[in-house]
């Protein structure tokens, strides 16, 4: 508590400097600040600062000078998301110190179908550079995609199944960038085409990095002093064995009308990436420092199949559907030997009924199903073959009447899992109710109360061997009851003149919180810690604040200053949760000045101590980036530049199983381009 208070000390300093709370933009990961309509937070889409929920969006031109970097990463530092930053090849996005499960990764509101929320060191089937709009939900309130939600919502939007026809007939864009760090080069290319009722889409992202610098060596010095060795600081190096190659794919075609639109597309993703510190004897009698790197090969087809129809009469304004089918593997080589294969093999499917608005009052029902068939082969096949059968009904409403409002909604869920070790099935009801008052356009206040259930993974009850990526023996628990939530959080929204604001406060009370702990007992064969899967309660609690202030204006030329902080803190029964991310406050300055752009960024992230066990704290750091843009607003080019940990600062996540062996990148120059046509 004494952090917490501390923490929300600055805060209220923070906001009485500006005086106001507004944007946190992580000068490692770009953001902007979209007042538009957030599709994932409802099927009949919110206004951004109209809604309790948390949301933040990156829009195409955010995306477009994003780096080229894994999911996690490029959202790290929004407003409580983190990342998992197992080297370059695998990041998940990290919602308010949730990861896995509890944070549903999707592609235009559909599962991905694979196998990352398993396993750190598992890529998601997604990459940001595919993107055309990324919407980020944080906390528990959004039930149209599931009970599991309960850390967060992020939403891949690839607009590869066209929903309106282009404007002049044709719209695309190419870009290119390339980074110092790792010898990077990224092209890409997407474009949709009209042809009477028909649009065609076409997209092409390929993506090759090497193994990249780092500012000091690999292994940190709390990891080499815990072994009893000592620290030496011989300088920069490379990380080895931290390359990424990644080519993606795909198309589509939409028959687009005025009753509606349908569409079907068509991806494959193909990926090999380096995994640090996940080295594995070949053979038992190799001596010990002659061990084989660890890569992973990632394949995948999905195909994809939405549609709308507007409907003429009756309570119901429009049908909404989807479905995606897809193959994926994931293939752990050691050396040139295949080690472990892990393959998700399913459907997933979405129908949806939108209410005719009605008096300020919206509302949709909806159904999903799911049904996977997960398998794993291999030394490191630690879960067994298990099928799975989802299957959720829901429904969601909300009241607008001006100065005041209320939302909320009510979803049921059955899982079914069936794997050789044994077959459990769980039912979960979540619901939420949030009220909301504006007494002013420009004042949003809001306070909302959810309860959320999640019923167990497969690798949470069925476990039961080593796992090199977490260094831990896992063993599952077939006994495990659902994991339930009640959350209360409070958000506040200003938006008036220059300022603008956003803050959240939020408590979590967990009802059986699942958790990997230790046993204190190693396992003969592999000498790993066994740790097993326990429930407990456990709270988390924490605030997030956002600041964005026009200093100077005149015309279309804008001199903005930024401030945000974040901060969560978790409490267990068992102790402190694993991989709790510190706080962290960061500051932009942006002027606009005709067509160019000039952004200066730092952020600060405090130190980690509060720890669980077998786990070292993670030191505090702080970073500074500097771009340069340039964008004629008589046509769609963009050239820019960026300079990316000025001060080739030593970053390590606390949120990574990795922070101790592989930290972030080092000093780094990006240049690129793109054009839009």
């Amino acid at each position: 508590m004494p952090q917490f208070r501390l923490s929300l000390a600055l805060t209220v300093s923070a906001v009485a400097l500006l005086p106001g709370v507004a944007l946190a933009q992580d000068p490692d990961g770009p953001a902007t600040r979209v007042d538009d309509i957030v599709v994932t937070a409802a099927p009949y889409g919110v206004a951004r600062q109209a809604t309790n929920i948390a949301v933040d969006v990156l829009d195409e031109e955010a995306l477009t000078t994003a780096p080229s970097a894994s999911l996690g990463d490029v959202l790290n530092g929004l407003p409580g998301v983190r990342t998992t930053a197992f080297a370059a090849g695998a990041g998940r996005p990290v919602i308010r110190g949730l990861a896995g499960p509890r944070v549903q990764v999707l592609t235009n509101g559909l599962g991905l179908i694979d196998a990352s929320s398993l396993s750190p060191d598992h890529q998601v089937a997604a990459d940001p550079g595919e993107a055309n709009r990324i919407e980020v939900l944080r906390g528990p309130q959004t039930l149209a995609f599931g009970g599991s939600a309960i850390g967060g919502v992020v939403n891949v939007i690839d607009g590869r199944i066209a929903e309106q026809r282009p404007a002049d007939g044709a719209d695309g864009r190419v870009w290119a960038q390339t980074s110092t760090v790792d010898d990077g080069l990224t092209l890409g290319a997407r474009g949709a085409f009209a042809a009477g009722p028909l649009v065609f889409t076409l997209d092409g992202l390929r993506r090759e990095a090497g193994d990249y610098d780092i500012p000091v060596p690999g292994e940190s010095r709390r990891q080499l002093e815990a072994e009893g060795e000592e620290y030496e600081d011989t300088g920069g190096t490379t990380l080895e064995n931290s390359f990424v190659d990644l080519s993606a794919y795909g198309a589509g075609v939409s028959w687009i009308g005025d009753w509606g639109f349908l569409g079907g597309s068509v991806k494959r993703t193909e990926t090999d990436y380096g995994v640090p510190g996940h080295e594995h004897e070949h053979d038992p009698l190799v001596p010990p420092h002659d061990e084989e790197a660890v890569t992973i090969g990632l394949e995948q087809t999905r195909y994809d199949l939405r549609g709308e129809v507007r409907l003429p009469s009756g309570p119901f304004a429009r049908l909404r559907g989807g479905g995606a089918w897809a193959d994926y593997t994931h293939t752990e080589f050691e050396g040139d030997d295949v080690g472990t294969v892990f393959t998700s093999q399913g459907v997933e499917g979405r129908l949806e009924l939108v209410q005719v608005r009605r008096g300020g009052w919206d509302g949709a029902v909806g159904v999903q199903g799911l049904k996977r068939d997960f398998d794993a082969r291999g030394d490191e096949a630690y879960v067994p073959a298990t099928d799975i059968s989802e299957l959720g009904v829901y429904a969601l409403q909300r009241l607008d009447y001006g100065a005041w409002g209320l939302e909320g909604g009510l979803r049921l869920d059955s899982r079914e899992l069936d794997s050789v070790a044994g077959a459990r099935d769980f039912s979960t009801v979540s619901g939420s109710l949030g009220a909301y008052f504006k007494p002013t356009d420009a004042l949003f206040l809001g306070l909302s109360l959810s309860r959320n259930g999640r019923a167990p993974t497969e690798s949470e009850l069925f476990a039961d061997g080593p796992h090199v990526a977490t260094r831990a023996y896992e063993v599952g628990n077939a006994g495990l009851r659902e994991e339930e939530v009640t959350s209360l959080e409070g958000a506040l929204h200003w938006d008036r003149g220059p300022l603008t604001v956003d803050l959240h406060v939020f408590n979590a009370d967990y009802d059986g919180f699942i958790d990997l702990v230790p046993t204190g007992v190693e396992d003969v064969d592999s000498e790993l810690e066994i740790f097993t899967y326990a429930q407990t309660d456990a709270t988390f609690r924490g605030l997030e604040a956002e600041v964005a202030y026009r200093a100077w204006e005149r015309g279309t030329d804008t001199l903005t200053l930024e401030l945000g902080y974040d901060t969560v803190r978790g409490d267990t029964d068992l102790g402190a949760p694993a991989r709790i991310p510190p706080w962290s406050l960061s500051g932009r300055a942006e002027l606009e000045w005709g067509p160019w752009t000039v952004r200066g960024q730092v952020r600060h992230v405090g130190e980690q101590t509060r720890v669980a066990a077998f786990e070292l704290p993670t030191d505090a750091y702080a970073t500074a980036d500097l771009y340069l843009g340039w964008s004629p607003r008589e046509d769609g080019l963009i050239l820019f530049a960026e300079a990316r940990n000025l001060t080739d600062a030593e970053v390590r996540e606390h949120t990574s199983f990795l922070k101790d062996l592989a930290p972030s990148p080092g000093r780094n120059l990006r240049l690129g381009a793109a054009y839009r046509f």
